[in-house]
C-alpha cells in the first residue's frame, strides 16, 4: 500500500494506483475525456485530468500518473482549474457547434464537461481545417471535424477487436485519426461492429440513422410493416429512459411498438430458437458423418466479416446457419405472407438490434431468400429509442403488451443469446437431449458464463464428448484461430464467438455508457428473464414445432437450406493493393 495526500486528505492505495484512481477514495472526480478504464485507454492525450503534485513543476495527467509514498497532490487550485478550462476552450474552438443537431446532443462527455467549468464562451479561433463526412458504410458514420483526437476508437479497434482501421496522423501538421490508407471505411477491413462509436466521447462515430425508412413504411397505406426485437435490447433499452440496467423491459418495448403503428410485432427470441434447431442439427451432423470440426457459430455479423477478411480460409468452418435476424425475415416474407394473404413485396420486415454490424448484414446481396430483401431495415437501439421520444411516449410507464403470433412465443434458450456463452449454452441444452433422448440434468451451462475472456466446456453426447470453446471480443476470437491454424484445437468441436465484449449486450448500436459494470448488470438481466419464462429449451418451443410440422418439415431439410442458410464471402486483407 501506498499513503498519500489528496487535497488535504490522507488515502492509502494499492501500489501501482493511479492519482485519478487515489483521487476516487476521497470522493474527488478528477474530470477526464480520452481516459477509458476499460480498455486500458490511458494515454493522456486530452489533458483535462491534470494536477499538480508538490515538487513538480509541470501539471501531471492523473490518469495514468502512479502513486508515490509521501506524494501531495493538489486537484482543485485555481491554475488548475485555469488550465483544465483554456484546454477545453481550445478544444472547443475547433469542434463544430452542432450541438442541438448532433446525434450525441444529451449525451457527449464534452457537452457535460463545457457544462461542468461553466464555458459561455471559447477565446481562441478554429484553426482547424474542415474534412469531409465518410458516411460509405452500411452501418457507421464518421465526421472527423468532431472528432477531439482522443484516440479511444484507435485503441479498441487496435487492442480490443484487433481489426486496427483507424490511426493517428499528421495532417498540415495538426494531429488527427485518420483512417489506414487514407481510404473510405467502405473499402478497409472494417467489420462494423460499432465499438468505436461506443467509445467516441462525442460525435465523431454514430450510427447510421434509418429512423425516417421506418417512419415512412409506417405511414404507407400498402405496407405490412413487421418488427423483431433482438433478444438483447429487451435488457437495454429501459436505459435510455431512466430505468435501472439490466431492466426486463420486454413488454413495454411491444406496447410502444404497438403505438408506433407496426402491424405486427415479433421476436427475435423465436428466430434464435429457429436457430439453435439448425445450428445443433448441423453440429450433429458434422459431428456423426466427419464434417468440418470446430463448428462456428454464425449469428454475430461482425465475427462472420472478421473471418472474411482476416481467416476466409477458416470459413468451411462457419455454420451455414443464417443469424436469427435473417431467419426471421425470410419465415416472414414467405409462411407469414401465405397465412395472412399478402404479397411479400408488400411485407416490410423491421429488425431493432443491439448492432450496427447487423445494418450490414441485412445488406447482404445473399439474403434475398424470400426473393425480396428479407430485412428491410435494421435499427439499433439507440434508434428505437429516439423514435419512441419523437413519439413523445412514456416509455417508462407504458403496460406490459405481447408478442404477436406466429413468431410471438420465444424460450430462455434464445433470451440467452443476448450475452457471451449464450448461444453455446441454449445449442448444448437442444443438442444434449436430441442426442441422447434425455433430459438434461442440469439446465445451467456456468461454465460458459461470465465476462472472462475465452471459456470452455464439456457435455457427454451418447458417449462422445463435445468440447466447446466461447469467445468474445474479436482480440479473443483473433487468439483462438491462430492455434486452430497451429492445430491445438483439432479436439474441440464448436466454437462460439460474439464480436463485441460481453456479446450483444454491449454491442455498437447499445445505449451510451456501455462499461464492464454495465454489462454485467445487463447479462444478470439476461439469465433473470430466461429463468422466468416458460419454456427455457429451443426444441420445447410450441411454435418451433409449429412452423416445422406446417412448413420447414424438419431442421436441415430442403426448404430450411433455402431459407434459413446461406453461403460466405473470402474478402482478404482491405484496402487492396494496386
Amino acid at each position: 500500500m501506498v499513503s498519500l495526500i489528496i487535497d488535504g486528505r490522507k488515502v492509502e492505495v494499492p501500489r501501482g494506483s493511479t492519482i485519478l484512481e487515489a483521487a476516487k477514495k476521497v470522493q474527488v472526480n478528477i474530470p477526464t475525456l480520452c481516459y477509458l478504464k476499460d480498455i486500458g485507454h490511458d494515454v493522456g492525450a486530452c489533458r483535462i485530468c491534470i494536477v499538480e503534485v508538490e515538487g513538480q513543476r509541470d501539471f501531471v495527467t492523473a490518469c495514468n500518473t502512479p502513486v508515490e509514498e509521501g506524494m501531495v497532490v493538489r486537484t482543485n487550485t485555481p491554475a488548475v482549474r485555469e488550465a483544465r478550462r483554456t484546454t477545453l476552450e481550445l478544444i472547443l474552438a475547433n469542434h463544430p457547434m452542432e450541438c442541438p443537431t448532433c446525434p450525441r446532443n444529451g449525451n457527449c462527455e464534452l457537452q457535460n464537461l463545457a457544462a461542468q467549468f461553466n464555458i459561455r464562451e471559447v477565446r481562441f479561433p478554429r484553426i482547424r481545417r474542415e474534412f469531409p463526412v465518410d458516411d460509405s458504410s452500411v452501418g457507421i458514420i464518421r465526421d472527423p471535424n468532431k472528432c477531439i483526437v482522443c484516440r479511444r476508437c484507435v485503441t479498441v479497434c487496435e487492442q480490443v477487436q484487433t481489426v486496427g482501421v483507424y490511426e493517428l496522423q499528421r495532417v498540415d501538421g495538426q494531429a488527427i485519426v485518420g483512417i489506414k490508407g487514407n481510404v473510405p471505411l467502405a473499402e478497409t477491413n472494417c467489420v462494423q461492429c460499432g465499438q468505436c462509436a461506443l467509445v467516441c466521447p462525442v460525435g465523431a462515430i454514430y450510427e447510421r440513422d434509418d429512423t425516417d425508412k421506418v417512419w415512412a413504411a409506417l405511414a404507407d397505406p400498402n405496407k405490412h410493416v413487421v418488427v423483431q426485437t433482438a433478444p438483447a435490447v429487451h435488457v437495454t433499452i429501459g436505459e435510455m429512459f431512466g430505468m435501472p440496467v439490466g431492466t426486463d423491459a420486454t413488454g413495454k418495448i411491444v406496447a410502444a411498438l404497438r403505438r408506433l403503428g407496426f402491424d405486427a410485432i415479433f421476436d427475435t427470441n423465436f428466430s434464435a430458437d429457429l436457430t439453435i434447431m439448425e445450428e445443433g442439427s448441423e453440429l450433429l451432423e458434422r459431428i456423426q458423418k466427419g464434417g468440418v470440426l470446430p463448428q462456428f457459430t454464425s449469428c454475430s455479423p461482425g465475427w462472420i466479416k472478421f473471418l472474411e477478411h482476416f481467416y476466409p480460409e477458416l470459413i468451411p468452418h462457419i455454420s451455414s446457419c443464417k443469424s436469427p435476424q435473417q431467419m426471421l425475415g425470410p419465415i416472414t416474407k414467405t409462411y407469414y405472407a401465405q397465412k395472412k394473404g399478402l404479397d411479400p413485396k408488400d411485407v416490410f420486415m423491421v429488425s431493432i438490434m443491439p448492432c450496427t454490424a447487423k445494418k450490414f448484414e441485412a445488406a447482404r446481396p445473399e439474403m434475398k431468400a424470400s426473393g425480396y430483401q428479407d430485412v428491410d431495415v435494421v435499427l439499433t437501439s439507440r434508434e428505437l429509442g429516439r423514435m419512441i421520444k419523437v413519439a413523445g411516449l412514456d416509455f417508462a410507464n407504458l403496460p406490459d403488451e405481447n408478442y404477436d403470433d406466429p413468431f410471438g412465443t420465444g424460450t430462455g434458450a434464445g433470451q440467452i443469446f443476448g450475452a457471451t456463452g449464450g448461444v453455446m449454452e441454449a445449442a448444448l441444452r437442444t443438442a444434449y437431449e436430441l442426442a441422447t433422448g434425455k433430459t438434461l440434468p442440469k439446465l445451467d451451462f456456468t461454465e460458459v458464463r461470465g465476462m472472462k475472456g475465452i471459456k470452455e466446456a464439456a457435455v457427454d453426447l451418447n458417449g462422445t464428448t463435445v468440447r466447446v470453446l466461447v469467445a468474445h471480443g474479436l482480440g479473443n476470437a483473433r487468439m483462438l484461430m491462430e492455434k486452430l491454424k497451429a492445430g491445438e484445437l483439432k479436439d474441440y468441436h464448436f466454437i462460439e464467438v460474439m464480436t463485441c465484449p460481453g456479446g450483444c449486450i454491449g454491442g455498437g448500436g447499445q445505449p451510451i455508457p456501455t462499461t464492464t459494470e454495465i454489462r454485467e448488470q445487463r447479462i444478470a438481466g439476461i439469465y433473470e428473464r430466461d429463468k422466468k419464462l416458460p419454456y427455457r429449451k429451443s426444441h420445447e418451443n410450441p411454435d418451433i414445432k409449429k412452423i416445422y410440422q406446417d412448413f420447414l418439415e424438419k431442421p436441415l431439410s430442403h426448404k430450411s437450406h433455402e431459407l434459413l442458410h446461406t453461403k460466405y464471402t473470402p474478402r482478404g486483407l482491405m484496402p487492396k493493393k494496386s
